[in-house]
């Protein structure tokens, strides 16, 4: 019996995957899978915590060098897709200048993932929303340092 058992559950497996890589593409299916940036920096220069309309929370953590972001990361307690959106969001921020942070949108990482479910677009916007908080914390951190008389 557990040789049946064995083969109903690889069949399920197969077809979970199957869906998931019509759902994410190939790209996002790997990022489903095994999620890179996905973790807390406990070191980080900025931190957002943002929950959307559905009830996903998305946290997304910069170290910066300079202006530029030299290390980000993502942690999510909801669905695929906002694991998928999350790792994605936070790849296309390293590297980037503060002004290029700005220009992370919901609608560009829909565009980087190119298919993704309709019914879970929201998550991108979740993750750019919370890609933004950081951002703005960071930048609202700087100018209150800048704002500190040193006497």
């Amino acid at each position: 019996m557990r040789p049946d058992f064995d083969a109903v559950v690889e069949e399920l497996q197969e077809q979970i995957f199957d869906e998931a890589k019509d759902a994410f593409g190939e790209e996002g299916f790997q990022r489903w899978r095994n999620p890179l940036f996905n973790g807390k920096l406990e070191d980080a220069d900025s931190h957002a915590r943002i929950t959307g309309k559905c009830g996903d929370t998305m946290e997304v953590f910069l170290i910066f060098e300079g202006d530029r972001v030299k290390r980000a990361s993502f942690t999510t307690d909801g669905c695929g897709s906002s694991t998928v959106c999350g790792s994605f969001a936070v790849e296309m921020a390293v590297g980037k200048s503060t002004d290029q942070l700005c220009e992370i949108t919901g609608e560009k990482i829909l565009k980087r993932l190119g298919t993704f479910p309709k019914e879970d677009e929201h998550c991108a916007f979740l993750a750019a929303e919370a890609l933004q908080v950081a951002l703005n914390n960071y930048m609202a951190s700087r100018r209150d340092k800048d704002d500190q008389v040193i006497e």
